[in-house]
């Protein structure tokens, strides 16, 4: 049976979206309701979808050799203090009495060479962590329907990094706009040659270590292999756990990879923490990955495999079960998993054409929400419901750390889970959460139009009356935010 349009609208803008959003014309129910699989469709096609564009943001390069010269600097500074008191007339002594920080860099016009000057001053590496936060979550607040966030999401988490990692802190924010923004509705060949070969997974799953114990530098060195990227891209970016590799193709292809690695700073001050293939530390030799020969061709060698693995069918259908598992039910239906499973497979893995069939498929529209919002989602979908935008990023990276998804810090090579059951245990820890975003926001926002504007169409006849029975509009924003019909997709 076909649902009543706004009910359609609300399904989609949560479901497929990060919810209706009081400050976008075309993110709210009424705008959309007429079609709402056309509108979440017409969303793939805008230019630009899924990049951010902002010249104060650092290159994964520019962004590593600030940090490090960060470092430097305070190391340097540590040191100076311990050697000498400053006199009362040094021009670099404080108010208090302390060493200052080394005087401003001087003003630059072009966006690149701000950026240059930028990276050679030296940022803190939280810092350039918390910007690339503050432009993330800006995006996703800005998004019509947010779709193609949310897929930008989606395919962040499944080649995941982590932040915790101290010299991936700095990259997270880049390695998510240089390797998956870029190819979200594009071929998956193409994002996984961009992340694999990437610095922030390089140093992230020890790569950029790796030697091979018959290249040039592990014979001088004595070094070892490291399998853990080798391990990952097989098990968890493309073939999937337990499918048609052994032990044997991991250490194949982890001979294959070796090489792969980053730029040193040190030997090169332009271009260090870039990707550079490094031949002295590339295993020579012919290797067997799932029972094909791949010729030693140094850098390309690397390339030919995840080319071949890229159009696996094992792939394809690893990719279509958590595309539909993400978005509609943790046991999807089958037939949604092969009717993706097929489009990733007849496109070679032309990643709009999936979602679109995602969009398209009738069982992505059962009106049935079992999946609760992971914390990141509904975090945005709470300031999207009051059409808010906070200045300082810090109170919601505090909401994420609460709930469990710190942002760029998953657990584990697999990333953050992506099921109903883990994330039920965190609902008292929302209603924290709601009850601080209510108190900042319940006296200047009304209630009853962001029920209206968010899940009115979707709320039962108990929702209704347990937020019209609030004492105030901050009781009320809080069980609006806290309602199952706000909480599921």
């Amino acid at each position: 049976m076909a649902l009543d349009g706004k009910v359609a609208a609300a399904l989609a803008l949560h479901r497929f979206g990060l919810g209706p959003s009081l400050g976008s014309r075309s993110g709210a129910i009424a705008a959309i309701e007429s079609d709402p699989r056309g509108a979440v469709l017409a969303g793939l096609d805008r230019p630009n979808a899924g990049r951010i564009v902002n010249a104060e943001l650092l290159s994964s390069g520019e962004a590593a050799r600030s940090a490090i010269a960060f470092q430097q600097a305070q190391r340097e500074m540590r040191r100076e203090a311990r050697k000498t008191t400053p006199k009362p007339t040094d021009q670099n002594q404080d108010p208090a009495g302390g060493m200052a920080a080394a005087p401003p860099a001087p003003r630059n016009r072009g966006p690149a060479a701000k950026s240059d000057m930028r990276a050679a001053a030296g940022i803190a590496p939280q810092q350039i962590y918390l910007t690339e936060a503050k432009a993330r979550f800006t995006a996703a607040l800005d998004a019509d329907i947010g779709f193609v966030e949310r897929l930008t999401w989606f395919w962040s988490n499944h080649f995941c990094i982590s932040a915790d990692k101290g010299q991936v802190r700095p990259l997270a924010g880049a390695y998510e706009r240089e390797a998956i923004r870029p190819h979200v509705l594009g071929r998956f060949a193409d994002m996984l040659m961009a992340v694999e070969c990437h610095p922030a997974m390089l140093i992230y799953l020890d790569n950029a270590r790796s030697i091979g114990p018959n290249s040039a530098a592990g014979q001088n060195r004595g070094r070892g292999l490291n399998e853990n990227l080798a391990r990952e891209i097989l098990e968890l970016h493309t073939l999937g756990v337990r499918t048609v590799y052994r032990q044997d193709d991991v250490t194949s292809f982890a001979k294959i990879i070796t090489g792969w690695s980053t730029v040193p700073p040190v030997q090169d001050p332009a271009r260090g923490g870039e990707f550079m293939f490094n031949p002295r530390m590339h295993e020579p030799g012919t290797q067997i990955v799932i029972g094909k020969s791949y010729a030693d061709g140094g850098y390309d060698q690397g390339r030919r495999v995840l080319a071949d693995l890229a159009r696996h069918p094992a792939t394809a259908k690893h990719v279509a079960y958590k595309l539909a598992r993400h978005f509609v039910a943790d046991d999807p239906a089958l037939a949604l998993v092969e009717r993706l499973t097929k489009r990733f497979r007849d496109t070679e893995g032309d990643l709009k054409e999936m979602a679109k069939a995602l969009v398209m498929a009738p069982e992505s529209w059962e009106p049935s929400r079992g999946k609760l919002k992971r914390p990141g989602e509904w975090i945005v979908g709470t300031l999207r419901a009051v059409g808010v935008n906070p200045p300082d990023i810090a109170p919601v990276m505090q909401a994420h750390n609460l709930l469990g998804e710190p942002l760029w810090r998953p657990p584990a090579p697999n990333g953050f889970a992506d099921d109903d059951a883990t994330w039920l245990d965190g609902l008292s820890q929302r209603l924290d959460v709601a009850n601080q975003f209510a108190r900042r926001l319940g006296g200047t926002h009304d209630p009853n139009a962001a029920f209206e504007a968010t899940i009115a169409p979707l709320a039962s006849a108990e929702t209704r009356q347990t937020i019209a029975r609030a004492e105030s509009r901050q009781q009320a924003l809080a069980l609006l935010f806290m309602a199952p019909e706000f909480q599921r997709r």
